[in-house]
């Protein structure tokens, strides 16, 4: 029993003494389960386990059901993340009392609001649409992931918070579409709100402080986020970055590509940020129907050509997301609090611990 006391008197101490986030990144591989980091792996070096992700210090296992399913969408996979609380598909950012597409739940206060609600910058990117699922459960409370207009709304219009302070990402053309055919004058709310639009990744200038971003191109993310850093770094209270990279294969080869892009992206930022005062944190939304099921050493895992018959690919995969556990790799302030074997909404509270904040009800 002394024994035990003594142990759990050192414990307290030590995270007592353990060193509060000033910042954290969260990068989102949407659809990056195991299966697919694995072959990325492969795919891009040839050999598994070589991927920065697979090599971070702390790591854990996260299930990610919603609530009614086994399996989740982007909708309520992100919502259990950045809120700490699970909900139906299709669902942004509320209870699980949402009626997708019907009627609300109670707004759940996302990890980006606790931020903005204490002073400090926030920011999201994504290579997908930025009123998509991902990066709109970071901003906006929604009963419906298809509600466009009503989901970009909250950037000029938050509940929570003074608003985000970063929006760069893709879905320019869907995005004005939806809030031209709802009457809602997009450009001109966020104007009025103090954000700088750009076209292009490289308009955006250093000296920007509120800034949406909207393309349809691809681009590249490296030179995005270092400059998204190094305005949000700015502010002394410190900074709350979000960053989504699809990894979806139901295009193998893109979606593989694209997982070795955001895997030399979290590298890149590792050494770009203090790691004494910055936490690192990578998951998946959910899973996806991917396997390698067979080739070699020394062959390229994908063919240069489709494979003609049925049975010859090294790859097997089908278009759907699966329930199966996904990563959690973490380092910096804050990460020792990933390990084992956890539900998704603990994610969210790993990330309000490393700040050192509590939650809050949601009174709004």
């Amino acid at each position: 029993m002394k024994k035990l006391f003594l142990f759990l008197s050192f414990a307290v101490v030590a995270m007592a003494a353990e060193r509060r986030a000033k910042n954290v990144v969260v990068f989102l591989g949407d659809a990056g389960g195991i299966p697919t980091l694995h072959a990325a792996s492969i795919h891009g070096y040839g050999a598994p386990g070589k991927l920065f992700l697979q090599q971070m210090p702390y790591m854990g296992l996260s299930e990610t059901s919603p609530v009614g399913a086994w399996v989740a969408d982007s909708a309520a996979g992100m919502t259990a993340i950045v809120t700490g609380h699970k909900t139906k598909n299709s669902v942004i950012s509320q209870s699980a009392e949402a009626v997708p597409g019907k009627s609300d739940g109670a707004p759940l206060k996302t990890i980006l609001e606790y931020a903005e609600e204490r002073g400090l910058s926030t920011g999201v990117i994504s290579n997908m649409s930025m009123a998509d699922a991902t990066p709109a459960a970071c901003y906006a409370h929604c009963n419906h992931r298809r509600k466009f207009a009503e989901i970009v709304a909250q950037i000029a219009k938050p509940r929570f918070g003074d608003g985000v302070d970063l929006v760069i990402g893709g879905g320019r053309k869907g995005i004005f579409e939806a809030t031209e055919a709802a009457g809602y004058d997009f450009k001109k709310a966020l104007g009025e709100k103090g954000y700088a639009m750009y076209d292009r990744p490289e308009e955006i200038p250093a000296g920007a402080k509120r800034v949406v971003a909207l393309f349809d191109e691809r681009f590249d993310p490296q030179p995005v986020v270092k400059r998204a850093i190094e305005i949000l770094s700015r502010n002394p209270k410190g900074y709350f970055l979000m960053v989504e990279w699809d990894m979806h294969t139901d295009r193998l080869k893109q979606g593989l590509d694209q997982a070795v892009m955001l895997d030399k992206l979290v590298r890149q930022t590792a050494e770009q940020v203090n790691n004494k005062e910055t936490l690192l944190l990578f998951t998946a939304d959910h899973s996806f129907d991917l396997r390698v099921r067979g080739g070699k050493p020394g062959q390229p895992l994908l063919p240069e050509t489709p494979a003609a018959e049925e049975g010859r690919s090294a790859v097997q995969m089908f278009n759907t997301h699966t329930a199966e556990e996904v990563l959690v790799a973490a380092m910096g302030p804050g990460a020792a609090r990933v390990r084992g074997y956890m539900p998704n909404t603990q994610i969210f509270h790993i990330l309000m611990a490393a700040y050192g904040w509590k939650e809050t009800p949601a009174s709004k």
